[in-house]
């Protein structure tokens, strides 16, 4: 299913046993956009610490009664490593945090988590990547803060981030939703991240590999659009680029 981060925002998290806050925003790492942690806001309750949780103890969302299950006691989550609110994300905690969940390492390997493309729950793996796996270096981001950054065609600028469209099965970014109105009053249009050639995050600023035209001339997408597969494939023949569900049905293979 796919849902903007916006809309997912304010999302009760109900743990094991019992609720423990709503959503915040979320943490994504800016090679495989991919979600990360989620933030919650927990109250008045671990209020003095970021309360940070992988997808991979994220269940079900339930878009109906704006809830997202999270298979975790509140005593785990209570006992997990802290990291003050005003710290970044570092490799230190992530090591820690991972290992006392006993979840594998996302950064652990060649693929979008680890040794595998999909999350794998099983917590027998450890943290510790595989003998001969190649880790890699994340660098993460705040989906709050990159809202706003201007987004930059071949030819010129286009626009800016104002929001991201997140799938709740695989955490993947799957578009960042961009706003045209300075150039093109009242138009938002869909960017994959695939088509993403790099970001200055010193300039705010996202590169992407297309035209102004090509952008302007895509197709539109609106509060309203129904992301279906249909409306995916015809954006992604306009750009005439392959649709990341193709890719994902070869790597099931």
């Amino acid at each position: 299913m796919l849902s903007t981060a916006k809309t997912l925002k304010g999302y009760q998290l109900n743990s094991q046993d019992g609720e423990i806050g709503e959503v915040r925003e979320f943490y994504f790492d800016d090679h495989y956009w991919t979600i990360r942690y989620l933030v919650a806001d927990t109250g008045s309750w671990l209020n003095s610490r970021q309360v940070l949780l992988s997808p991979y103890a994220l269940g079900d969302v339930n878009q109906a009664a704006r809830h997202i299950a999270i298979d975790l006691t509140k005593k785990q989550i209570e006992n997990s490593p802290s990291l003050e609110s005003d710290k970044p994300v570092s490799r230190q905690f992530e090591d820690d945090y991972y290992g006392y969940y006993g979840w594998p390492a996302y950064w652990g390997g060649p693929y979008n988590w680890g040794s595998s493309p999909y999350i794998v729950r099983e917590r027998s793996h450890g943290a510790k990547r595989a003998h001969g796996e190649k880790a890699w270096d994340p660098h993460l981001r705040s989906t709050h803060d990159v809202i706003g950054h201007h987004m930059q065609a071949s030819d010129g600028e286009i626009g800016h981030v104002e929001d991201f469209i997140i799938d709740d099965v695989t955490w993947s970014i799957r578009y960042l939703i961009v706003s045209t109105k300075n150039w093109w009053p009242g138009k938002k249009v869909l960017i994959a991240p695939q088509w993403i050639e790099r970001v200055s995050w010193t300039e705010s600023k996202v590169f992407v590999k297309l035209s102004r035209e090509a952008v302007k001339q895509s197709p539109e997408y609106t509060a309203e659009s129904l992301l279906t597969r249909e409306y995916e494939t015809g954006l992604y023949l306009h750009y005439h680029r392959k649709g990341y569900w193709l890719d994902e049905l070869v790597a099931q293979e």
